[in-house]
């Protein structure tokens, strides 16, 4: 049975699935979707052409689907889409898309936002990614599943993060990030692998081992060119699955470049 609490506004047109929970001081918008057993605590705003999947619980303050920070915007009919079981805590906000992005935003299944996280618009975020408090995506990322990133990154708009990636805190990432890597720094560079992100993932030693040496074959060795290194580690490594998405990622078009690895001498 869905609850809602005599304070909050639902207004004309919205659609509630069943069990929903609309706590006091809420404002859902007339173009809002909420699916089954969606929960909004308490003084939580979900605006525009929003669409929340079933089970997500959003906290205190978030405020969600209000037009995006980007001056090009002019009130063009954009969406936001956020899927299943995700927890949106206090102060959260996200924006719907624009115009040069596809008019979508769109967060996938079981992710975690914690407190003051800020996902702009046209962002395309994976499953069960972690984003914890304070970090801030500019407009036009990509951010695979399993992504981790730590409190008060930044995320240039247009970058690319790889899946199972992890991003220290305090990090300002400028360029994408291969999956599988660990970044770290004022400006990010590649420190190695998230090796206990892919344990707990239950990948394989045989595939942590070659992704191991398909990084360093492709970081840690300075003889020829990106492209023909790339290419030998995926003659060597054909039917690893890790090491070819990592080969995918890097031969993708991308404007913004790759966060290189860290050298000997600090460079």
């Amino acid at each position: 049975m869905s609850a809602i609490h005599p304070t909050a506004i639902v207004e004309v047109g919205a659609e509630l699935g069943a069990d929903i929970r609309i706590g006091p001081y809420c404002h859902v918008g007339p173009h809002v979707v909420l699916g089954d057993g969606v929960e909004l605590l308490s003084h939580v705003v979900v605006a525009g052409s929003t669409r929340i999947g079933p089970r997500t619980r959003i906290f205190p303050f978030a405020s969600i689907g209000h037009q995006p920070q980007d001056l090009k915007y002019k009130g063009e009919e954009s969406r936001l889409e956020i899927g299943a079981d995700n927890l949106i805590r206090e102060y959260v906000t996200m924006n719907p898309g624009t115009t040069g992005g596809g008019m979508l935003t769109k967060v996938g299944d079981g992710c975690l936002f914690m407190a003051s996280a800020h996902v702009a618009h046209d962002c395309q975020i994976g499953n069960r990614v972690i984003m914890a408090n304070n970090v801030a995506l500019g407009g036009h990322i990509v951010i695979g599943e399993y992504a981790f990133l730590g409190g008060q990154a930044a995320v240039h708009q247009f970058v690319r993060i790889g899946q199972n990636a992890m991003i220290g805190g305090l990090t300002g990432v400028e360029r994408d990030v291969i999956p599988y890597g660990m970044v770290i720094g004022d400006r990010a560079r590649l420190t190695g692998l998230n090796i206990v992100g892919l344990q707990r993932r239950g990948f394989t030693r045989d595939e942590i081992q070659a992704l191991r040496t398909a990084y360093q074959m492709i970081f840690g060795e300075e003889l020829g060119t990106l492209v023909s290194r790339v290419d030998e580690v995926a003659e060597r490594f054909p039917d690893v699955r890790p090491v070819q998405d990592v080969i995918d990622f890097i031969r993708a078009d991308s404007s913004r470049g790759l966060v290189q690895a860290k050298t000997a001498n600090g460079g």
